[in-house]
Parts: C-alpha cells; structure tokens; sequence
C-alpha cells in the first residue's frame, strides 16, 4: 500500500544506495589509479579531490534543473549507474591502448562525481515539503553517513576479494540502474515518461549484466594487451593485482604490474639476496624472511643444513596459497613453502616485529621497491630499528634497496638509513638481466668485516669470485647529491625513488 510514509523510506533509501555507490566508484577509481600507475597515496589524493570537487559542481549546478524533479532524478540515477558501472571495464580496456590514460580516468571520476552531486540536492527540493527541514537534513545526511560506512568496510573486506574491481563497478551499477527502475515503476503517476524509464532501465541491466558475466574474458584481453606473453593466471587480492605470464623462454610475475621476478634468471636476483648474508653467519639456526612470499628466498636458506626453522611474513595469504599450492610455481621454488620447518604469518612486517621479539641469526627483507609511502614505512628509520631488537648480536640482516644504477640516491638513502638506526652497512650489487643492476645491503652489529666462507655446493650464480665482485661500485653507482635518512614522517625515500625511477617510465 503506497502512503506518504512509505514514499519518503524509499527516496531515503535511494539515498543509502546513491552514497554507497557514490563511494564505491570513487575506490574503485582509486585502487585502479594505484594499480596502474603506482604510487597509491598520491592517485588516491587525487582521485578523491576530483571526486569531491565534482560533486560540489554538481550540487552547484542542481540549482538549474527545473519540474518535474523526479524525473530528474531517476534519469540522473540511470546515468551514475551507468557511468560509475562501467567505468572499471572501460578503464582496464584502454589503459594499454590509450596515451593519454589520466585524462580518460579524471574525466570518468569528474563526471561520476557531478553526477551523484546532483542527486542529494534534488531528493532534498523533492522531499521539502513532505518532511520538516530538520529532520530532512537529518534523515538524508544520516542514511548518506551510513552508506558511506557501509561502503568503506565491504568494498576491501569482501568485494575487492570476491568479485574484483570489475565486477564490484558493474555490480554497483546494477544496483543504482535497478533503484532508478524502481523508482520510474513506484512513480508512474507522476513521472510523465515513466515506461521509456523503465525501458531504459531494463536495457542497462541487460547490458551491465552480460558484461558482469564476461568480465573475466575482458580482463584476460586487457592483459594479454598490456603484457607480451600469455597470461596464465591473474586475480585481485586485498593487497594487490597478481598477475602471471609466459612464453617459451620463461615465466614472470607482476605485482600490481611491476615486474617481480623472471624464471630465466630469479636465481641470480635470490641467490645474490641470500647467500652472501647466510654465508657469514657461523652455523645460521633461525632465519627470518619478510616478505618474499614466491618462496624463492626460502628455496636458497634450506641449503644451509645447519638451519632449524624459518618464519616468513608476508602480507598477502594469496601470495603463498599461490605458491605452495601450483605445480608450475613449486617446482620452481622447490616445494619450499611446504617445508616443515617454515613457519608462514601473512601479516603486516611492520606490526609483526612489533609483536615477536624473537632473536634471529639472519633476517632477509625481500619487500617491493619503494614506490609509494605504505611501502615506504618498511624502509624507513622506525622500521629498521624495531628490526635491531629481531637481530642477534652476530646476525646479519640484508635488503633488497633497488638499482643503485637506475636509482643511486634511492639506494644509498637505504644505506644512510641502516647507519643512521644503528647497524654497520655492507653495500653490493650483481647484474640480473630482467632488471638490470640492483643492488643490495647487509646490515649488522660491530665492525663490516664478513667472511662468505660456507657457501653450499651446486650454486649457478653466487661464489667468492662474484662475492668480491659485487662488492666494488663504480662511479655511475654512487649517489650524486648528498641523501638523507629515510625517516616515517617525511618519507623522502618515495620521493628519490620517484624522481628517480620516472626517467626510465617516461
């Protein structure tokens, strides 16, 4: 039975349903930005500044839109579904084609955003003089609140995981198509063209729905577009893209499109991380790997016969499912993420330590590079001497810090970060041909004296000549500019990385 009560639930809950999708366009386009072009606090700054901006346009511009407002409002519901809906897909599809790929996406996030800015102020001129001001203010503001709430807790807890970024537009599309469906069908009296409405309606959902369920196909074709080889297996994780590729030669890992790692040559990168390190510690017993969640560091450390147990904390319980549990990813590690003595935490490394005061005799930190400030924390002061209280007295810990050719002042702010906590450095590099030169230092207690006597038998890469080898640095690897320690509050590490890094991306 409709009555005047029931009407203003419903545009209320339009309202629960115009936020949450609002908000969750507006994530979407954020973690898109981060996974495609990096640095995820400067595309999510951005992203959200576009999106607010815009919405105050829109609320700017509702001053102009005349009776009959409902219609209005259904007409511009059906637009949000539509644009918010597809804009994942659209995004992914021409990322690898288009040249001017911010434009695309600030352009999707500008109109989105006038689009759900129009629709708040409308429902208010509809609901005026139906509901007392005060309460209208509050009811609106409050379900508005609520949906945002709503919005913020599922779309990394259960959406991201389970449907992917995708899919999540879409299906919030589908969600504000059928609202304004609803609505053109609840209000057929008084929107004149009601049926053409809901015509409309039914023809977005036909097509969102058809593009729901191809969206894999979608995604495989906008990767088999952006990468040179096959792809074999990608998914979207809470933390990351993971994306796996081959060809005849090899197999490469991508994290959120950077490359990871190449079957054809990770054994000089992993062999480099690990043995020098694990080397000069007499007898290692506990070893300590955060990150690394590919398992090849721990493939190199059970080649120590001495080594009792392993613990390896890496965030993503994706990563290591992955690799513990895929024949073509274990033989490549071995098997050794099923080893007995590994002991898997998928937790953050920065609260772990703060959480395990356990000692070890070699602790391998195989974290991304530093492109942006959630990485950055890992490398920073706060992080590494949290890490003093981890290392035994004549332990060695060692950091994977980037290419010291590519990015010298990225990599001796890592050295000057290490000193400037308290540890003696040790810096090196090797050559590895998917990256280039990437270097490498080993942080202890006392003096910078090392021994690399026990190196086990059988290694492609790594003995005492190429040890002695990578310790010398020529000139074009030294920093220019004097550097400064990475500190958690200033962070200027991203920054080298960045100014650094974007040469070579331009």
């Amino acid at each position: 039975m409709r009555t005047e009560k029931n009407t203003q639930w419903l545009l209320l809950v339009a309202v629960l349903v115009i936020a949450t999708c609002g908000l969750i366009y507006e994530l979407v386009a954020g973690t898109l930005a981060s996974y495609l072009l990096g640095d995820s606090v400067t595309q999510f700054s951005t992203i959200i500044g576009v999106y607010l901006f815009s919405m105050g346009i829109g609320s700017f511009l509702s001053k102009y839109f005349d009776e009959p407002l409902l219609h209005w409002f259904i007409r511009i519901e059906l637009l949000v579904g539509l644009v918010g809906g597809f804009s994942a897909p659209l995004l992914l599809a021409v990322f690898p084609l288009a040249s001017s790929f911010r434009i695309i996406l600030y352009a999707i996030v500008a109109i989105t955003g006038m689009l759900v800015g129009l629709e708040i102020p409308l429902l208010m001129r509809i609901l005026k003089d139906k509901v007392e001001f005060k309460e209208l203010v509050s009811r609106i503001f409050t379900f508005d609140y609520i949906g945002a709430l709503l919005a913020s807790l599922v779309f990394p807890l259960l959406l991201v995981p389970h449907l992917g970024l995708m899919r999540t537009s879409l299906f919030f599309g589908i969600m504000n198509i059928a609202v304004g469906w609803y609505l053109a069908h609840y209000f057929k009296r008084e929107v004149k063209q009601a049926t053409s409405l809901r015509f409309a309606a039914i023809v977005l959902l036909v097509a969102e729905l058809v593009v729901f369920v191809f969206a894999d196909r979608i995604l495989t074709w906008s990767e088999s577009v952006s990468y040179n080889d096959h792809v074999i297996y990608s998914k979207s994780t809470a933390y990351q893209r993971i994306t796996i590729t081959r060809n005849k030669r090899e197999m490469r890992l991508f994290l959120n499109g950077n490359l990871q790692f190449s079957s054809a040559d990770e054994y000089r990168y992993h062999e480099a991380l690990v043995h020098p390190a694990m080397s000069s510690v007499q007898q290692p017993k506990q070893v300590l790997v955060l990150g690394g969640g590919d398992g090849l560091a721990v493939r190199e450390i059970l080649k120590y016969p001495s080594v009792q147990h392993i613990t390896l904390v890496d965030l993503d319980p994706a990563m290591t499912k992955l690799f513990s549990s895929q024949d073509v990813l274990t033989s490549l590690n071995s098997g050794s993420l099923k080893n007995p003595l590994l002991k898997v935490y998928n937790e953050d490394a920065f609260v772990w330590l703060r959480n395990h005061h356990e000692r070890f005799d070699v602790i391998i930190i195989d974290f991304p590079d530093p492109s942006n400030f959630s990485i950055g924390k890992l490398y920073s002061t706060t992080f590494y001497r949290q890490l003093k209280n981890n290392l035994d007295s004549k332990g060695i810990a060692v950091i994977q810090s980037t290419s010291p050719f590519a990015a010298p002042r990225s990599f001796w702010c890592i050295d000057a970060t290490l000193r400037y906590s308290g540890f003696n450095t040790v810096a090196y590099h090797n050559y590895v041909p998917s990256f280039g030169e990437w270097g490498y230092i080993m942080a202890k207690f006392g003096d910078d004296t090392l021994s690399f006597a026990s190196l086990p038998a059988n290694l492609k890469y790594v003995n005492k000549i190429t040890i002695a080898q990578m310790l010398n640095f020529p000139d074009d690897m030294r920093a220019r500019k004097p550097v400064e320690p990475n500190r958690l509050n200033n962070q200027v590490l991203v920054h080298y990385f960045e100014e650094e890094w974007s040469k070579y991306l331009d």
